[in-house]
């Protein structure tokens, strides 16, 4: 059902003060990948775990493992049967496809919804199976071009992320589905960091 407007904004605030006191979230995904070309998605699963404000480890676990891996300075995507690792600077990132799909998944978090509304407009709210979802629009036309919505959703009972979806210009999408959320408990620093076998190729794709 559409949330009313008074009702969803006490539920967006609820929402956004409980990630003000977030630390920290784990959970196992359900990943679905949707192409123009392909008659049936592409379904892959894994795990997440996420330190505020600027560390994360998403790790696909089938089909194909690969490890993406943010630290406070770069992005690394790990290829484990490949034995191959693309490195991406996140200093002075230019302009680019890079920078917004990084904005947006700084927008699955958000601090404050003050920080949200700046770089995205609220284009609808839908309330279903106790998951708030909102749809948000990039505000920038550059990252419009690369994608057009984003999908939020979150439980109503605890306020942990339920979903998210990106929609991406070309008609395609990307969407996460989560289960076994936990807040807020201690990860293992080492889960943030690699170590990589002499024999790994390490290439860095926008310095190429």
């Amino acid at each position: 059902m559409v949330a009313r407007a008074d009702e969803r904004d006490v539920q967006f605030d609820r929402w956004f003060a409980v990630q003000t006191n977030l630390q920290s979230w784990s959970a196992d995904f359900t990943q679905t990948r949707s192409l123009k070309v392909l008659s049936q998605p592409l379904v892959a699963t894994g795990k997440v775990w996420v330190t505020v404000p600027n560390r994360f480890r998403w790790e696909l676990v089938q089909p194909a493992p690969t490890i993406v891996l943010r630290q406070p300075d770069q992005l690394l995507i790990i290829y484990p049967r490949l034995k191959r690792v693309e490195k991406y600077s996140l200093e002075g990132v230019p302009p680019g496809p890079l920078k917004d799909a990084l904005a947006l998944m700084d927008a699955s978090l958000p601090r404050d919804r003050a920080t949200m509304e700046e770089s995205f407009r609220l284009l609808s709210a839908t309330e279903t199976n106790s998951i708030l979802q909102m749809t948000l629009q990039p505000k920038s036309a550059a990252a419009r071009k690369f994608i057009s919505e984003i999908l939020i959703g979150f439980r109503t009972n605890d306020f942990s992320i339920a979903v998210t979806e990106l929609k991406f210009a070309d008609g395609s999408s990307l969407r996460n589905d989560f289960t076994n959320t936990v807040l807020n408990r201690p990860i293992d620093p080492a889960l943030f960091e690699v170590k990589l076998a002499p024999d790994f190729t390490v290439v860095e794709p926008l310095r190429q």
